[in-house]
């Protein structure tokens, strides 16, 4: 049995996204900022897209500036509104421990430029509170950034408390939302959002397409300069292809949003009980508040590269946290956040569900899990200690 349980890394491209960007490689092929017909054809696509992405986040179009994926968009905004706040005066930044990578290493790269960061702890449960950003928030803060669902646990936050909290402050809110859209209803007005990045390979479209929404007067600073593309905020000749494979699968995903959480949310939690009866186990992030398919444990005593290997050799796909990160031998620092010690947090395994997954799957899942943690154990020194008592359990049978 093959099971691919990794879609908060990639997702496979759907059959409507890959239908959508064929006539846009082999007919209408031209450059959108050329004259001639075939040139004004794509750029008539590609303008009907941003329109279209732009429904399905509750937004205008002209607020909707495409991208090459969420790492690009959330540059861009954080890095707009630093420079925006600059000119006033304001350089403080609040953020949380547990944001991506291409948040917290941007975040690293303004502190370096006289920038204060603000980085709020994580409950043990994975989010963050309202009230957290409200004591946080200062006279000189120019922007909140906080994701809107976390790409290792998956627990979402309060993100439209959040928001009402920063405007009714007056300062700019962003969120990462590439675990989010596609995945849980948004709409960036009624939830006081005022940038958003999202990523097209997170919900069935093409890898190298994204999305940066920025509200109305909110002015882009470039990070890409060249050619006057995307009203001038974003250099370089736009992918139509990718983003008319992006538009028709993020259509498709908020299309049926109800069906998809209603089809996940009790195979997720199917999952979670089982995994939850393998001893000294535990869950991260809070069980209920988390995205439909994304699930993520701990088990004491073995090393999650370990596991992981084991479990492509029985055919499940699966990963410790994320992609962006697997190379590296520190553990997560999502689960730093939320207060996992080292040792138990190299011990991590995130299952990731798509649509397709099915009841007999999930019951292979466990049992797949379960025969591998025993093993890994039963060959460790570390976890002979554990059992002897010379060595104190962190989690609890």
């Amino acid at each position: 049995m093959n099971i691919y349980a990794d879609n908060a890394a990639t997702t496979k491209m759907s059959s409507i996204a890959i239908g959508a960007m064929l006539p846009y490689m082999e007919e209408i092929f031209g450059n959108p900022s050329s004259l001639y017909s075939i040139g004004q054809q794509a750029k008539e696509a590609l303008e009907d897209a941003r329109e279209r992405v732009a429904k399905c986040l509750g937004c205008s179009f002209k607020e909707i500036t495409f991208t090459s994926g969420g790492s690009e968009a959330d540059n861009q905004a954080i890095i707009s509104a630093a420079r925006m706040g600059e000119r006033k005066g304001k350089k403080h930044i609040i953020s949380t421990a547990f944001e991506h990578h291409a948040v917290l290493h941007t975040l690293n790269k303004l502190e370096k430029e006289g920038f204060e960061i603000t980085l709020l702890d994580v409950h043990a449960n994975g989010i963050v509170t309202p009230e957290q950003v409200a004591e946080a928030i200062r006279p000189d803060t120019c922007l909140v950034t906080v994701m809107y669902a976390n790409n290792e646990i998956g627990t979402i936050q309060p993100i439209g408390e959040i928001g009402r909290v920063c405007r009714d402050k007056g300062v700019l809110f962003h969120t990462d939302a590439v675990q989010a859209a596609g995945h849980v209803p948004i709409d960036v007005v009624a939830q006081n959002i005022d940038m958003l990045s999202l990523s097209a390979h997170k919900f069935h479209g093409p890898k190298g397409a994204g999305v940066l929404y920025a509200r109305r007067g909110i002015p882009l600073t470039n990070i890409i300069e060249g050619g006057a593309q995307e009203r001038g905020k974003r250099a370089g000749t736009e992918n139509v292809p990718a983003i008319m494979g992006m538009t028709a699968a993020l259509e498709a995903a908020c299309g049926n949003l109800e069906g998809y959480a209603a089809r996940l949310t009790p195979l997720r939690d199917k999952l979670i009980a089982g995994l939850r009866t393998i001893p000294y186990s535990a869950l991260n992030g809070d069980p209920e508040q988390r995205l439909p398919g994304t699930v993520n444990f701990c088990f004491e005593g073995i090393e999650g590269e370990s596991l992981l290997l084991l479990l492509d050799d029985k055919g499940i796909s699966a990963s410790s946290g994320s992609a962006c990160t697997s190379g590296s031998l520190d553990p997560s620092h999502v689960l730093l956040a939320i207060g996992r010690p080292h040792e138990v947090a190299h011990g991590s395994l995130r299952l990731s569900l798509g649509e397709d997954i099915t009841e007999e799957q999930i019951d292979y899942i466990i049992e797949s899990v379960r025969e591998v943690v025993t093993y890994l154990r039963s060959i460790s020194p570390l976890w002979k200690d554990l059992v002897s008592g010379k060595t104190p359990h962190i989690l609890s049978e």
